[in-house]
């Protein structure tokens, strides 16, 4: 994996970032164009505009929070990619009142269905940004990893509470607002007029394994990220995996 997202913090991105690196590419090769527009709706602090940028393309983050914008202005500047990194204080909601609609070759929806009252709306919104070869990564909440880890952790009765609940939350202290399955987000996707490219699973095992495991047995790190990346296209490994990946392809997006 690239260097850019390597440390422990890797294992909560590592199969969203190689899969977002591999569309990136295969999008500038399809449009002729190496520097690429993307939109990352509720991007913060920058934790995928700053490498996506580092990779030469233009990156504008909306984002509500003006801490997070702030801290995303200094790291694109550490990094020296503040010229390809734009921030802007927004949400999915009134998107349209801070991006351009239909100007964008991938935007990133990450963390955010969670969250807005409406997540149809949400998809929509993003749908409506994209160019019409555009590439959607939407990445939400599972319900399936929050069920499994009260389980494991033997809150019994809150995993029951969230396999029942329609927003998929365990309790008044759950901080999530809403958890999807694979299904629920892929038919948000499709009905918001994409195509379903690719499912994945992330964090399928990295938030079951203890933390002293990985971080004192050698090469534990790097056996685990492939175990990740090899479980996350498997559809058994969906309904457990704690946030899930979908890729929503435009009609005219070729060659992802």
């Amino acid at each position: 994996m690239s260097d850019t997202l390597r440390p422990r913090a890797a294992l909560r991105t590592a199969v969203v970032w190689e899969v977002l690196q591999d569309v990136l590419e295969r999008r500038a090769k399809a449009t002729g164009r190496p520097a690429l527009d993307v939109l990352d709706t509720g991007g913060g602090s920058g934790n995928f505009a700053v490498p996506v940028a580092r990779l030469g393309h233009r990156v504008t983050v909306v984002d509500p929070s003006p801490n997070a914008l702030f801290a995303l202005e200094r790291r694109a500047a550490e990094a020296d990619v503040a010229d390809r990194v734009r921030g802007v204080q927004g949400d999915a909601h009134g998107l349209f009142d801070v991006a351009e609609r239909g100007g964008y070759d991938v935007v990133l929806c990450h963390g955010v269905l969670e969250y807005v009252d409406d997540p149809a709306e949400g998809v929509r919104n993003t749908v409506a940004a994209l160019r019409p070869d555009g590439v959607l990564s939407l990445l939400a909440a599972g319900l399936g990893g929050a069920v499994l880890s009260r389980a494991l952790a033997g809150h019994f009765r809150e995993a029951r509470q969230a396999l029942d609940d329609p927003n998929g939350r365990w309790g008044t202290g759950d901080p999530v607002p809403r958890r999807f399955t694979a299904d629920q987000l892929t038919g948000l996707v499709e009905g918001a007029g994409l195509r379903v490219g690719a499912v994945h699973g992330v964090r399928v095992f990295a938030d079951l394994v203890p933390g002293a495991l990985v971080d004192t047995e050698p090469g534990a790190l790097d056996e685990l990220l492939k175990l990740e990346a090899a479980a996350a296209e498997l559809a058994a490994f969906h309904s457990v995996a704690t946030q899930l990946h979908v890729l929503g392809e435009a009609p005219g997006a070729e060659g992802v």
